[in-house]
């Protein structure tokens, strides 16, 4: 009589192949972005997002360029007018004082004036502007003089404030839309097709929603990212280096502060997704979420002039992404401020993703109607 030795041999190596917890929320992670990058709407439509930001960087700078064309109009004093004789690029009108010369630049007529510097400073003379010096004037003077501004409050440009309050705004509401719907159809059709049964009869439930908000995550930075690097080489390049050193920061601050308000949202949009079985059901629970997302770009369309309502969404989870960068743009904001409020935010991240998991984890396999949220958090 003879016995098989190798009866007893799957079973262990079937345990083995198991994936860790880590193993499995990399494999999602990886299956999400993978799906992403094979869909050509997905590759067409953050190839466009990204061209038509380089496209708005290049006619930016074009337009400066364009506007600096008839020479920037100053007012110069009789004191003043050999400061500029022969220099090209201006367009010069000689006041008879520098009281005169003042006034046409409270008016309109001139964007800056020359005149006799009293203060008995190291050079004869200063530039007088509203609020802010032209950015082609003083590289033309021999000297560096002192710049008086007659409005400092007004400093940044209300143009510029309101594309600059646009740009953050925009990028923000139509990333957080985009994926975050995104991740709520995904739920619901692997709840419709039950490919979810299968897949957390392999994997933990939480590394599958982990792997799904790494994934999106990821993909969502990637478009910010390449956003970022874009509008800092096409602004160094088109020559437009003083809203470059103006923006740099800010730039860096919204990168960081949307990571973990996006991370925020993806966990509540999965949540959202998995308290429902069929996609025509699906608006029920994300719109909700979707005002959230709205709140921040309308706000900071219409009232980015307003400091009071500006500093309260820099410390309002879902709009300090948009808020905070926007105030740091403008200099309203002190240096420690971004600090309280990514503090705020984190800690409110960390809450939503404990919340997402507990909804998603109660609901994935609850078929039939929609779950009602008093239900979804029961244990």
């Amino acid at each position: 009589m003879s016995t098989s030795p190798t009866t007893t041999a799957r079973p262990t190596a079937s345990r083995r192949s198991a994936p860790s917890e880590l193993q499995s929320v990399w494999l999602v992670t990886e299956r999400e972005i993978g799906s992403k990058l094979r869909s050509k709407s997905f590759v067409i439509s953050s190839a466009i997002l990204l061209l038509l930001a380089l496209a708005s960087v290049i006619w930016g700078g074009i337009a400066a360029n364009t506007a600096g064309d008839d020479g920037i109009p100053i007012a110069v004093t009789s004191e003043t007018q050999t400061e500029v004789s022969g220099l090209n690029g201006l367009d010069v009108t000689v006041a008879d004082s520098a009281d005169a010369a003042t006034a046409l630049v409270q008016d309109g007529t001139v964007d800056a004036a020359l005149v006799p510097d009293s203060s008995g400073g190291a050079f004869s003379y200063k530039v007088v502007a509203d609020d802010g010096a032209p950015s082609g004037l003083l590289p033309l003077l021999s000297e560096s003089p002192t710049v008086e501004l007659l409005d400092p409050a007004g400093a940044v440009d209300n143009a510029m404030r309101t594309i600059v309050a646009f740009g953050f705004g925009i990028v923000f509401f139509m990333a957080a839309i985009t994926f975050g719907a995104t991740i709520s159809q995904s739920v619901v059709e692997e709840k419709q097709t039950r490919v979810v049964e299968i897949l957390i009869s392999a994997i933990p439930v939480r590394a599958l929603l982990a792997g799904k908000v790494i994934g999106n995550t990821v993909l969502a930075m990637g478009q910010i990212i390449g956003l970022v690097v874009i509008a800092i080489v096409g602004l160094s390049i088109t020559g437009q280096s003083e809203l470059l050193s103006g923006l740099g920061g800010p730039l860096v601050w919204f990168a960081v502060f949307f990571f973990f308000g996006f991370v925020l949202l993806a966990a509540l949009f999965a949540a959202a997704g998995a308290m429902v079985s069929r996609q025509e059901d699906i608006g029920a629970t994300t719109t909700p979420l979707m005002l959230l997302v709205m709140a921040p770009y309308f706000l900071v369309i219409f009232f980015n002039d307003n400091p009071i309502v500006l500093a309260v969404m820099s410390y309002v989870p879902f709009s300090a992404p948009v808020g905070m960068p926007l105030r740091l743009y403008l200099g309203d904001a002190q240096w420690y401020e971004p600090l309280l409020s990514l503090v705020i935010l984190v800690v409110t991240c960390i809450g939503a993703i404990l919340l997402g998991a507990r909804i998603y984890q109660n609901t994935l396999l609850r078929m039939g109607a929609r779950v009602k949220l008093a239900e979804a958090l029961k244990n």
